[in-house]
């Protein structure tokens, strides 16, 4: 009788938090009465129900022609295409590189091989994948770190490290000598069913471990799942060459990249630091994001959190000095994709949808309502009289009929609100920022919001 007593209670509980929470009958009346079918209301409906949202939302009222004066640009390198892929990190890398190239060589007509470096992406990245199931292989399956490795085998997005990384490691080469490929171009089919098999062989690594097999065993299996990954790398974007001639000259990648793309003894991670303006988080420290990397050996995604007027006089620095900079953002916020603006006042979603959007950077970033998904070359930026940031400017990879002619301006306001990171070369960074990287990093999960790649 008591336990009846109690179960009963326990219903009638349930049912008076339901009513309280879930949406009745007398809530949904309330609710419809928000919506009052005015015929400016109906009117409104139709339109954006035929229209889009979007088309609908354009700021009349700040559509004129916008000013696309700049003090200090830095000649651009060619727009190039990353197509149906998501390596605007490895274009903006590259095109940085071949900038540098260019100059030395003395020519307007170069562009380094996206699909070489892309190779040795994906081959490391699978080393990576396969190598992470192997250490964490004592961990239950479903531990986070674990699920997370599984959830990501691999991606065709990427950060600055990467190119770093991978160009240091296998050099770079002119793109007539390994060019694009369809899959190169459109890289989902192919990266699906290289997950899958990395997949698989990430839980035969586990169950052979778990039958007893020793860590030199599964290195040596490891090895061998690579040698499928090699294959099945060569069939999607064809074979990597060790040496090639151009221009009558035969060189390695290695020799290539050192010749022309970087200064004797320059080191593209030890000689650089990212820099980030994540306002959710302390100002002034130095933070790590473990797994961030492309390479098992390489380095993890290391960046200064800084306020934003501390990172805009670090990228005007560098940009008064002829160098261009890694940039990346959030880029489809607010960017008039037919123009090439990127401005706040571009769309008016509130007076369209009868609401206000009122978070700030910090809330957006709290709330996974935004972070950085974009990549793109900082070439030039107009300064007021105080010689502060009026607007910016990138060379974008989305091809020259994207934008203006494959350029995006940014309104400053813009780039407070939505540019996440850039990469500037340590001389450009003041003593105090250099003192910061001093400092023990925080490390941070690999499933932190940061942690998302540039596509």
């Amino acid at each position: 009788m008591k336990r009846t007593l109690i179960y009963t209670l326990a219903m009638l509980f349930c049912m008076l938090v339901s009513a309280q929470t879930g949406i009745t009958p007398e809530v949904l009346k309330q609710l419809e009465g928000s919506y009052t079918g005015t015929p400016a209301e109906k009117a409104l409906r139709n339109a954006i129900s035929n229209v889009g949202i979007a088309k609908m939302a354009i700021n009349q009222e700040n559509a004129g022609a916008k000013d696309k004066h700049f003090d200090i640009e830095i000649k651009n390198t060619g727009i190039t295409d990353q197509k149906s892929s998501g390596r605007c990190w490895l274009f903006t890398g590259l095109n940085v590189l071949r900038g540098r190239a260019m100059k030395k060589l003395g020519t307007k007509d170069l562009v380094l091989s996206q699909c070489y470096l892309f190779f040795f992406d994906q081959l490391e990245k699978s080393n990576l994948f396969l190598q992470g199931i192997i250490d964490t292989r004592k961990q239950p399956i479903d531990s986070e770190m674990v699920r997370w490795l599984f959830q990501h085998p691999l991606s065709d997005g990427g950060t600055y490290t990467g190119v770093a990384d991978l160009a240091t490691k296998y050099g770079v080469i002119p793109a007539d000598i390994m060019p694009e490929t369809y899959v190169s171009n459109s890289t989902s089919e192919f990266c699906g069913h290289l997950k899958r098999k990395l997949r698989e062989f990430g839980i035969t690594l586990r169950e052979k471990s778990e039958a007893g097999m020793s860590e030199k065993q599964l290195q040596t299996m490891k090895v061998e799942q690579l040698g499928t990954v090699y294959k099945m790398l060569v069939m999607a974007y064809g074979v990597p060459p060790k040496e090639f001639t151009w221009k009558d000259k035969t060189y390695t990648p290695q020799k290539f990249f050192k010749d022309f793309c970087i200064e004797d003894g320059e080191d593209l991670n030890k000689d650089y630091v990212m820099l980030m303006n994540d306002p959710s988080r302390p100002y002034n420290k130095v933070y790590e994001i473990d797994y961030d990397r492309h390479v098992y050996d390489g380095h993890n995604w290391l960046y200064v959190n800084l306020p934003i007027e501390e990172l805009e006089s670090i990228a005007i620095a560098s940009l008064k000095d002829s160098s261009q900079i890694y940039f990346s953002c959030d880029v489809n916020k607010f960017l008039d994709r037919s123009t090439g603006i990127a401005d706040l006042k571009n769309f008016d979603y509130g007076s369209l949808l009868g609401t206000t959007f009122g978070m700030d950077k910090k809330q957006r970033i709290q709330t996974f309502d935004s972070g950085s998904t974009h990549a793109m070359t900082l070439m030039a930026v107009d300064l007021d009289g105080e010689g502060k940031a009026k607007k910016w400017k990138v060379e974008n990879s989305w091809g020259s009929d994207s934008g203006a002619n494959g350029y995006i301006i940014m309104t400053d306001e813009w780039f407070r609100e939505y540019m996440f990171r850039i990469v500037a070369n340590r001389k450009y960074c003041p003593a105090s920022v250099l003192d910061i990287l001093k400092q023990k990093p925080v490390r941070l999960p690999a499933w932190d919001p940061m942690f998302s790649e540039e596509d």
